[in-house]
């Protein structure tokens, strides 16, 4: 079955605005597999399913005395490899499943196909849980001095990686149940979460529209237009309470059980540790955001209500664009053209690598119906290639996201050579590239344009943009931390919901943003609560590090993109704290985060300079 959308009716508005924005590619996923049912597909499941059971009757209570052997670097060498190839495969089938998923969510052909791949892989690869496990009980002695010689030596930042896991491992069987319930636990509420999402309508001034044009509309120009949108999302959301309200209570619930049973401390221990970052620093992080707060969002959209001519804006009014700025619709190729002339005076490597995603069809940038909202790169599996899922409308916002999307697949690209166990980064450096990326496209921009008014409405746009980076999401760190503490009491309800993240966008948005009602429903959409939850500081820290990084480009670049690109084809298996030692960066240094907090004040001390001499 082809993977292409099926055609929607289209009104006369997204009809126009598709002829403005060009020709938008849609990606091609043969490169995986021909179809979902393609025998292709259904020989690799079989295939996985199958070496999945013949892996574990040869090896399982068998690791510690291969260690032992006088052979035992060649032997582990030898079955994790074997491991490694069988991860890839899995990699590729579910990233499959999951990229035909995501282009219609509101199909019940792909969701069965989703759920039903789902099932098969949970099953399958509960046979591989036993080989992390033992390998974490062999003799730290016995495995350190198998791990030092070759040919095993290659795979010690995966087994060191690895160890870390340890004191937070199960039983064998209990870990078992937790990976075989999450088919009807975590993953089926988040599967429930998606499919609500996407099958959700908002009506604006008659029209009815999914969730990304909807929110498209808060950047419209006229505010009226921004208005209606808002009260449309805030209706649509709260006649929708009740289920996201279960999802979260459910969630945060099931996070506590997994947590509680693995003697985590702290309720974000556990993606510290996924993070491989230390308590300490990310601590460090939210708090030197927190206290950055009037120097940096409150400081900026004082500045800009100003500019609206109001003493406060209205939340519909926070990421508007300029008053009396001219506003155009950028096509897909001038995007296009935009970003990868970007990365090609940073590198033509790096641009080399970038256009690969434009020419062989790695790209999904139209709006459908029941697509998934947002934006993602998709790492998939070594032996194949990222694929990057966008909502492309032409706005300047969706510039921005592409170079940032493109940036993680340049990322993925580089550091696929380590292989299925080592390519994966950390979030602490999963941010790097693409927020690199974006910065890049942006200075470009700027430099190019002289128009006064144009460069204002440009540093205003990137301010925004690193302020919903870094503030907005420490203030979302902030109202899951808060979820999750109060729901260790019993289950939330909405208006306790509503009421915890009021108080973290008021303290975070400041006084000079309005937060009229419906506002107060606004938590619901935010995906990552869901999916990952905890993920959000990566943002902040990798908007923070690219500062830095940035900064120490401009001032001494000469070996610079040597090191830069060194830095991406590490993937996982160097601890981010070795990567950044070449740049003489240390996430350690209490100091580290004010760094990058000071280029945000810098630009709004420019914005700030330019008003005093309008």
């Amino acid at each position: 079955m082809s993977q292409k959308a099926s055609p929607v009716h289209q009104t006369s508005s997204t009809a126009a605005a598709q002829v403005e924005l060009g020709a938008l590619p849609e990606w091609n996923l043969t490169h995986l597999y021909p179809g979902m049912d393609s025998e292709a597909f259904k020989g690799d499941l079989a295939k996985a399913e199958a070496e999945c059971k013949a892996f574990a009757e040869a090896y399982r209570g068998k690791l510690d005395e291969m260690a032992r052997a006088e052979n035992g670097p060649q032997a582990l060498t030898d079955v994790i490899k074997r491991y490694e190839a069988l991860e890839d495969l899995l990699g590729r089938i579910m990233s499959y499943a999951g990229l035909v998923y995501s282009g219609d969510t509101t199909d019940p052909v792909r969701a069965k196909f989703y759920g039903d791949t789902q099932e098969r892989l949970t099953a399958a690869s509960t046979e591989l849980l036993f080989f992390g496990l033992e390998l974490n009980r062999i003799d730290d002695a016995a495995l350190d001095k198998a791990v030092s010689q070759a040919p095993l030596s290659h795979y010690k930042p995966w087994v060191e990686d690895l160890r870390k896991d340890k004191p937070y491992q199960l039983d064998d069987k209990i870990e078992q149940l937790f990976h075989e319930k999450s088919v009807t636990g975590r993953s089926a509420w988040n599967r429930l979460f998606d499919e609500t999402i996407a099958s959700l309508r908002f009506d604006v001034r008659g029209e009815e529209l999914p969730i990304e044009p909807t929110l498209n509309k808060l950047q419209d120009t006229d505010e009226s237009v921004r208005k209606d949108a808002s009260d449309a999302l805030a209706k649509t959301f709260k006649e929708n309470l009740r289920t996201f309200t279960l999802v979260t209570n459910t969630l945060a619930k099931d996070k506590e059980i997994s947590d509680r049973w693995r003697s985590f401390q702290d309720v974000a221990d556990s993606r510290h540790l996924a993070n491989r970052v230390e308590r300490e620093v990310v601590d460090a992080l939210v708090a030197a955001v927190r206290e950055a707060y009037p120097r940096l969002s409150h400081r900026y959209y004082a500045l800009k209500a100003k500019w609206f001519g109001k003493d406060k804006l209205d939340h519909w009014d926070r990421n508007a664009p300029l008053p009396k700025v001219e506003q155009r619709t950028i096509p897909w190729n001038d995007a296009r053209d935009t970003v990868l002339s970007a990365y090609g005076a940073f590198s033509p490597r790096m641009a080399d690598i970038a256009r690969r995603f434009f020419d062989e069809g790695w790209i999904d940038a139209p709006t459908r119906p029941g697509k998934a909202p947002g934006a993602f790169a998709h790492p998939t599996v070594p032996s194949a290639h990222p694929y990057v899922l966008l909502n492309y409308q032409g706005k300047p916002r969706d510039v921005m996201t592409l170079a940032h999307e493109l940036g993680h697949g340049v990322h993925q690209v580089l550091a696929a050579p380590n292989g299925a166990l080592m390519a994966p980064t950390p979030l602490t450096l999963a941010e790097t590239a693409s927020v690199f990326g974006e910065m890049l496209t942006f200075r470009r921009l700027l430099d190019q344009t002289t128009d006064p008014v144009q460069r204002k409405a440009m540093l205003a746009a990137k301010v925004e943009d690193m302020i919903n980076t870094v503030v907005r999401q420490i203030a979302f760190y902030s109202f899951e931390r808060k979820v999750h503490l109060e729901r260790r009491n019993g289950e939330l309800t909405a208006d306790k919901l509503c009421e915890l993240w009021m108080s973290v966008q008021d303290e975070s948005l400041g006084p000079s943003i309005r937060l009229g009602e419906g506002y107060e429903t606004f938590w619901t959409y935010i995906p990552h609560f869901i999916h990952s939850p905890f993920y959000v500081y990566a943002y902040a820290f990798g908007d923070c590090l690219v500062n830095s990084l940035y900064g120490i480009y401009e001032h001494s670049n000469e070996g610079f993109v040597d090191r830069y690109f060194a830095l991406l084809s590490a993937g996982g298996s160097k601890p981010y704290g070795e990567l950044l030692a070449p740049f003489g960066l240390d996430a350690k240094d209490p100091s580290f985060w004010q760094i990058g907090l000071s280029m945000i004040e810098r630009l709004i001390g420019e914005l700030e300079a330019m008003e005093k001499t309008a």
